[in-house]
């Protein structure tokens, strides 16, 4: 999806500031230049004033507009010397994993670290480079053997549950990645270079190899998505699902018990079914696999 006119704009702003162009106590653009300048809507100008305000850049001020904040506003801030790009980023692994992705701003990384907001400019640019960077860093804890084990199957399998761990332990990761615009992320090429050489030399065309790669990759993440709503069900954020299903199953079952569904009611009542993501992992991982070995010995 293309980025919304609100969050490039700002973004445009922000970067007047980093750069200097805006100081601290200048006027940035009211929404009504903010309309002018950019020929946007009221209500998405408002939306870039209130993004700068959410990330700790600007404020409003009685009689004078929205201005740029004052680093002296920002209670005993640390030597920016004691930064680093590497020191932002794990700060804000440390704030997803406990909070979820949608509690990370620019702002709140600074407050855990006990700088200025502004501060965390000079090591990535915006929350979008910052989540990038996350994944990334995330992806490295993943080392892949230097002698990989007998057999493509083998290695795939490596693979994939080394993945489903790491999303199990950063479950905002999966949906900070992308398959249809995949990220230039170098340990996200690592996965891929795994996988594509544990299927390569069985005679398999290129393409088959990178469609394969990628869709045992999208399952993997694919049900991992649902780790972070079960992380705000734990925290108390979201109903549980234990709550959801208890509201929710006896609406399922009178649905199934009117006869219009007779063959999905014929299946759910011969056998216990429980919504568990690790057998449904396994489940579909180990499917997919036998469909690799049907492909592979065709092409032999």
């Amino acid at each position: 999806m293309a980025e919304p006119p609100y969050l490039r704009i700002a973004a445009e702003i922000r970067h007047r500031i980093v750069a200097g162009e805006l100081r601290e106590g200048d006027k940035v653009p009211s929404t009504r230049q903010i309309i002018a300048e950019w020929g946007v809507a009221m209500a998405t100008a408002t939306k870039v004033l209130a993004t700068l305000k959410r990330d700790g850049l600007v404020v409003a001020r009685p009689g004078a507009g929205t201005v740029v904040v004052s680093r002296t506003r920002k209670a005993a801030p640390k030597p920016e010397t004691e930064l680093s790009r590497e020191r932002v980023v794990r700060a804000a692994i440390r704030i997803a994993d406990a909070e979820g992705i949608r509690a990370l701003s620019m702002r709140r990384v600074a407050s855990g670290l006990g700088v200025a907001t502004m501060a965390l400019y000079r090591h990535v640019t915006a929350k979008e480079e910052l989540i990038l960077e996350m994944a990334d860093t995330a992806l490295g804890e993943i080392r892949f053997p230097p002698e990989p084990p007998a057999g493509w199957r083998a290695q795939l399998e490596l693979m994939a549950r080394a993945q489903w761990a790491l999303f199990r332990r950063h479950p905002w990761l999966a949906q900070a990645l992308s398959i249809t615009r995949p990220q230039p992320l170098p340990n996200l090429l690592s996965h891929a270079d795994w996988a594509t050489r544990a299927l390569d030399g069985h005679g398999l065309p290129a393409s088959t190899i990178m469609y394969a790669h990628i869709t045992i990759f999208n399952h993997v993440r694919g049900i991992a998505l649902n780790f972070e709503a079960e992380a705000e069900s734990e925290s108390g954020t979201a109903v549980s699902a234990d709550a959801w299903l208890a509201v929710h199953e006896p609406i399922l079952w009178d649905l199934v018990s009117e006869g219009r569904f007779p063959n999905f009611a014929g299946v759910v009542s011969r056998a216990p079914f429980d919504y568990d993501l690790d057998t449904l992992f396994e489940f579909g991982l180990q499917r997919l696999l036998d469909g690799f070995s049907v492909l592979l010995a065709k092409s032999s």
